[in-house]
């Protein structure tokens, strides 16, 4: 037999060369197997996989407020994945995604090829399951070994796994830009809509990110974006996954976006707030990624109407009071936001009577003198400039300014310096049914509904009638407002005048000092103060003197809805709560609210009856056969007391006094100090104006018998006003706007449906024409220290 030796000079040295490495990277690939497959994490993890997804905060009626956590995710079935869609990142990755075991080697040797000229892996080669390895397991560094060992995990996940549950793996972790993570929140970012919702050339678009998401992000380069986009719808057509029509219809579509930096069905910031507040003090920072859905108690439309009717009555204040000049800031146009409504803009031309503007998103707009004319200079809060003549006495080229969109033209504004707030609950059970915190929670994060503690004012003396009422007064008592003096303490009315004997129903709608002095000094100082604890109001924050009658208690806005509620409940004391129920990702609910409700009829005598059932005794029959006979149950039927399947609020002062006060404090609009209230051309609304000393703040609390709502306009660090914003024209205007949706719809009836006061003689229903005093401010009390401002009440939810 013949024998074939080899030797050197027969073998290429090229050839020589080439199986040598060869030989190496066998070598070396079975000593990284060896060392890596022990090390490797068990797949089957993916199984069990929770992604993380961020606190959502809902309206009652389902609509999204916010969003909290750091990742935007929204996981997706791979059922619910629209086809086209999934035909989409097939053109975009890897084509052969169905057909291969989870390895392309074409893509692995492009890989290698970069390996042995740069030294690192430049182009990746990764199939849709090798990304899954990556994105589930390991780190984005680009090394051999973390490639060698994503490859290792993509050969056991296909085994492991099916292509289904492969691709939902994918598309649910993907990072696409913008904080989205995962098709479904992709879809919402950037073009606000369910997956279901998108067209060809929105989802080829979202299918281009993960290559380079803020290389391709149609937000920050459209141009690019779009180039990747079209690059995949042709790859789609040449796969045949499109024809031609719809390749053609969707490359000459805009990029669509709708971008969704803040989430803008309902307007409720710092309400959303309070609720990420409250959830993480109790189950700390790990709850946003939880997938938590809170509904809290706001329906949509009432919320938003509170925040309209808050911004604009600030921005009517900060109209009379002037222009303060162009805004001073060192941040360039694109890093300010829109505030309240209100654009940030710079002035690019100044003519005669207009201005041209760009806004922060590039648009150019012009502002006409009608838009302008307005802005008389601010001296002070009592003081104002002439008006202008052309606008270049209001602004200059490359002035920043604030425009709003009225209609179609723009108008001058500025954000205000005056803050304000809105807070409205149900009598019946203290939901919350809106919170306004202030102007905009971009420009203060300051939440005055729940954190303001001003003085109370005017808005504080029908708690000391009430209790005058309960110790034997009645409407029509009769109190001598005349001139006083305790002490060295000597309080007067706002207007300076005197009018005698008065009854106490006058008294409280024309707010006069002298009256709620004389009263609280027949019922006491200490009763008092104990009084008021049961409606809600902090035993530190009542003084320990007559000066309490006028309001110089310190109060939170919640603080005095609550207690206004008992007027238009019938005496009951509710909690307020803002959160409805809370559910985790599955939609198991986990906390469903059971507020204390009014039950009227349960310490009612007279028609606690109408709650009682009757269950009949058994029937009896004796006898049998022929002989049976059918004794039928005696009359009357044992009573059986159905009680209500709620806890029951408790009662806090008497029926009698309650609608008492409600009927006085109905007069304050027809008769007093509130009658701009007469414009809604309601009768079953009621409240009281409030005003402290040189109008550092102004109130209105008011209600109807479905709903309680309480508006205060100031300055942050206390300070005039001016001198003619009295409770019932700087706050008032809010309450009003805001009431004016809340009532929309509802029938318009006094409380049990009665339309006057059962207590007290028949008077005229009708607008009093006596001189009014404009202001009811307390003109001779002592300004206290603002308390710190304290958290969210820890029984609130």
């Amino acid at each position: 037999m013949k024998k074939y030796t080899f030797s050197s000079e027969r073998i290429h040295p090229f050839l020589a060369a080439g199986l040598t490495g060869l030989f190496s990277l066998l070598l070396m690939g079975s000593g990284i197997y060896l060392y890596l497959n022990p090390q490797l994490p068990n797949v089957e993890q993916l199984r069990e996989i929770k992604l993380e997804t961020p606190l959502q905060i809902y309206s009652r009626d389902g609509k999204l407020i916010s969003e909290f956590g750091e990742k935007h995710s929204r996981p997706l079935h791979y059922d619910e994945i629209p086809p086209l869609f999934v035909k989409a990142f097939l053109a975009a990755e890897d084509d052969n995604f169905f057909n291969h075991q989870g390895i392309s080697l074409k893509g692995l040797a492009r890989a290698f090829v970069d390996i042995a000229q740069t030294g690192s892996i430049q182009s990746g080669g990764s199939t849709i399951t090798m990304q899954v390895a990556k994105n589930y397991f390991l780190t984005s560094q680009r090394t051999f070994s973390r490639k060698f060992t994503e490859i290792l995990l993509a050969r056991n996940i296909e085994q492991a796994l099916s292509k289904k549950e492969i691709l939902e793996l994918y598309v649910n972790k993907i990072y696409l830009g913008q904080r989205a993570y995962g098709i479904g929140a992709a879809a919402e970012v950037y073009y606000s809509k369910n997956v279901n919702q998108l067209s060809l050339a929105e989802m080829a678009m979202i299918a281009g990110l993960p290559k380079a998401p803020s290389k391709y992000n149609p937000v920050v380069n459209a141009k690019r974006a779009t180039e990747r986009r079209n690059w995949i719808l042709g790859r789609m057509l040449s796969l045949g996954y499109i024809k031609r029509a719809d390749y053609e219809q969707a490359i000459i579509t805009d990029t669509g976006v709708r971008f969704r930096t803040l989430v803008d069905e309902v307007n409720a910031p710092f309400l959303a707030e309070m609720v990420r507040a409250a959830l993480t003090a109790r189950f700390d920072e790990k709850v946003l990624g939880a997938g938590y859905r809170v509904f809290t108690t706001v329906q949509s439309g009432t919320q938003n109407a509170a925040v309209t009717a808050v911004n604009e009555g600030l921005l009517a204040y900060d109209l009379r009071h002037g222009w303060r000049g162009a805004e001073n800031t060192k941040r360039s146009l694109t890093q300010l936001s829109v505030a309240g409504g209100l654009w940030p803009a710079q002035v690019t031309q100044v003519a005669r009577n207009s201005i041209d503007a760009i806004l922060r998103d590039g648009r150019k707009v012009t502002v006409n003198w009608s838009g302008l004319s307005w802005a008389r200079p601010y001296k002070s809060v009592n003081s104002l400039g002439g008006y202008p003549s052309k606008a270049s006495q209001i602004v200059a080229v490359g002035d920043i300014v604030r425009l709003k969109q009225v209609g179609n033209s723009w108008v001058l504004r500025q954000i205000p310096n005056v803050q304000g707030q809105l807070i409205a609950l149900n009598p019946e059970t203290g939901a919350i049914e809106a919170l306004v915190g202030g102007f905009d929670f971009g420009v203060s994060q300051f939440n005055h509904s729940i954190q303001g503690w001003r003085q109370a004012g005017s808005t504080m003396k029908p708690f000391i009638y009430a209790l005058a009422l309960e110790r034997g007064f009645n409407p029509y008592s009769t109190v001598n407002d005349s001139p006083l003096t305790v002490g060295n303490w000597s309080p007067s009315n706002s207007d300076g005048r005197f009018m005698g004997p008065i009854t106490l129903r006058r008294a409280l709608y024309l707010s006069r000092n002298l009256v709620s002095v004389r009263l609280l000094q027949a019922v006491g100082v200490e009763r008092a103060r104990t009084y008021l604890e049961r409606f809600g109001f902090i035993d530190k924050e009542l003084p320990k003197n007559l000066t309490l009658a006028l309001g110089t208690a310190q109060v939170v806005p919640l603080q005095m809805a609550t207690g206004y509620a008992a007027f238009a409940n019938g005496g009951y004391r509710v909690n307020p709560y803002f959160i409805e129920r809370i559910e985790d990702v599955s939609g198991k609910v986990l906390f469903q609210a059971k507020p204390e409700q009014v039950c009227k009829p349960c310490d009612d005598p007279a028609i606690a009856n109408e709650m009682i059932v009757t269950t009949p005794p058994p029937t009896e029959i004796v006898g049998e056969g022929s002989q049976m006979t059918v004794i039928e149950p005696p009359q009357p039927i044992t009573p059986v007391v159905s009680l209500p399947d709620y806890p029951i609020a408790k009662r806090i002062m008497s029926e009698k006094a309650s609608k008492q006060m409600a009927n006085i404090l109905r007069d304050v609009i027809l008769h007093g100090t509130a009658r701009s209230a007469l414009k809604l051309g309601r009768s079953d609304i009621a409240g009281k104006t409030g005003t402290t000393n040189e109008a550092k703040d102004a109130w209105f609390a008011g209600f109807s018998p479905k709903m309680v709502a309480v508006s205060w306009v100031g300055f942050d660090k206390p300070s005039s006003l001016g001198r003619v914003e009295y409770g019932g024209f700087a706050a008032l205007p809010l309450w009003t706007a805001f009431m004016k949706h809340a009532l929309a719809g509802t029938p318009d009836r006094w409380i049990d449906g009665s339309s006057g006061d059962n207590n007290a003689p028949s008077t005229p229903r009708t607008p009093s024409t006596e001189t009014v005093p404009a202001s009811d401010s307390p003109t001779d009390t002592t300004q206290t220290a603002e308390p710190t401002p304290q958290a969210v009440p820890e029984d609130i939810f």
